[in-house]
């Protein structure tokens, strides 16, 4: 046996260097900077970065200042994000707003983070007009390179400093990376990362339901039967409202939810489809579930989504026509919507709310159309509905500040409505008032949002718990082969 060699003495303990760790890295204090369109996005943004410093440049003050007195449908969001800084801020000298404000957390009853105000701007004549390789510099002719430039500027003069811009501009961001800046979009009401995990209303399963279900206690209430099944059976997570369909023809809707229970009421496959709502029936499964989440009066908020085609705005208005001039539910229906332009072009439009909103809510009087197709004289009967239901266009901006009672609600586009947006709107909901609101989130128009940002994501998201909240997600495209076909290719 070959006996093993003596190794040397560094060589049995280690070059001791190699074991002595370099120092860490001094975590850097961040400052994030916020762009005009976070603060507009959520104007309560400032205070959403916990122990951190929160900077606004002055580009972006002036910014909100343009777009506070402008027809725009942000103009309220500027107002009210403008507030919130003045709040924030208070008396403090003006070297301490530009150092930063402690921000006092009424929840904790203490300060946490600082906001500050950034009024040097390096483009002027007591800055430094030398510009580096290290401290790039963009053209000044856009507010964005200007924010940019002085940011870039801040970076270069306070190095201990981690300066990080926080816009939901794509560009922009590109932009500040390229000088070297770390750019962020702003994600604090984002609650999904996946517009997939956004709960559909039902759940579609193989075979039959009963089969993975050892304990069952049935009651009759009425002339439903009512399934009442331990939580644990299912491998699934359930939410009030939603449905649970097999390929057996087995539709249950979950109408209680215990720690230990959930209780399904068994409807009819056959009455489902055939259920009539205002001369509507449904096309498919679909369509007939969400008929009943819109017709059912325990249900104050309803969210349908779907692709362009799919029956989102004629069921819905269907069932709005129903309850309020059959069922006698509600007194009037109000419908809105938002869409690029609106808000600039109202106000330069001739004639009432009403008739300034026609144009943009053609998509309502097209569906009334077809509700009528099949009646002997269309345009008698649409003369006739129109009279007789009192239905109400309102713009955005004038919904501020209402409350609306006993009112079936109707919000068309809603993916192109931001998260405090959607929440201005439903908050308007008074007593015995229901909520609807429409949206596609594959057409989202509005700038600086994405399906995931979108106050359609983050209500459906927020609301999922809701017990008095259904959501139902259209399936196919109804409306025709040649719009089905589109969808699915183009």
């Amino acid at each position: 046996m070959t006996k093993p060699t003596k190794r040397s003495s560094q060589a049995q303990t280690g070059n001791i260097n190699s074991f002595i760790r370099p120092p860490l890295p001094e975590l850097k204090s961040k400052v994030y900077v916020l762009d005009t369109n976070v603060l507009i996005h959520d104007p309560n943004s400032v205070i959403n970065f916990d122990e951190h410093q929160v900077a606004i440049p002055i580009t972006v003050l002036e910014e909100l200042d343009k777009l506070k007195s402008s027809k725009h449908s942000v103009s309220a969001d500027c107002r009210q994000a403008i507030r919130r800084i003045d709040e924030l801020i208070g008396d403090a000298p003006p070297d301490q707003v530009e150092r930063g404000v402690p921000i006092i957390r009424p929840d904790i009853q203490q300060a946490k983070g600082s906001i500050a105000i950034l009024m040097s701007d390096p483009s002027s004549k007591h800055s430094p007009s030398k510009v580096s390789p290290l401290n790039p510099s963009l053209p000044n002719d856009l507010n964005d390179n200007k924010i940019i430039n002085q940011i870039v500027h801040l970076q270069s003069s306070a190095p201990h400093l981690e300066y990080v811009l926080v816009t939901k501009d794509i560009n922009m961001r590109l932009k500040a990376r390229g000088c070297g800046l770390r750019a962020e979009d702003y994600q604090n009401d984002q609650l999904v990362s996946d517009i997939d995990l956004l709960p559909a209303g039902f759940i579609e399963l193989e075979g039959s339901f009963w089969d993975t279900i050892e304990k069952v206690e049935t009651l009759i209430e009425g002339k439903r039967a009512k399934h009442i099944i331990p939580r644990d059976s299912l491998d699934f997570d359930v939410y009030f409202n939603q449905f649970i369909v097999d390929e057996q023809g087995f539709i249950g809707k979950v109408v209680e939810i215990t720690t230990d229970t959930l209780a399904l009421k068994d409807m009819s496959y056959d009455l489902m489809m055939g259920q009539e709502v205002w001369g509507l029936l449904p096309r498919d499964i679909h369509q007939a579930m969400a008929l009943n989440i819109l017709m059912d009066p325990d249900i104050h908020l309803v969210t349908l989504t779907g692709s362009a085609g799919s029956g989102k705005t004629i069921l819905a208005l269907a069932a709005a026509i129903e309850q309020t001039l059959s069922v006698k539910r509600y007194k009037r229906i109000i419908v809105t919507r938002t869409i690029q332009g609106l808000d600039e072009d109202i106000g330069f439009l001739p004639g009432t709310e009403e008739e300034k909103m026609e144009p943009w809510l053609g998509a309502i009087t097209d569906n009334l159309e077809a509700l009528h197709d099949d009646d002997e004289c269309r345009e008698g009967s649409l003369d006739y509905l129109l009279q007789k239901v009192p239905l109400q266009f309102k713009s955005l901006n004038y919904m501020r500040g209402r409350s609306f009672q006993q009112s079936f609600i109707l919000i068309d586009e809603c993916q192109n409505l931001t998260p405090h947006q959607i929440k201005t709107i439903i908050t308007r909901a008074g007593a015995g008032s229901k909520v609807v609101c429409l949206g596609n989130l594959a057409q989202i128009d509005t700038a600086y949002m994405n399906p995931i940002s979108s106050g359609l994501t983050y209500l459906t998201a927020r609301f999922r718990q809701f017990p008095l909240g259904g959501t139902l997600q259209l399936q196919g495209v109804p409306r025709s082969q040649l719009a089905e076909y589109a969808e699915q290719c183009l």
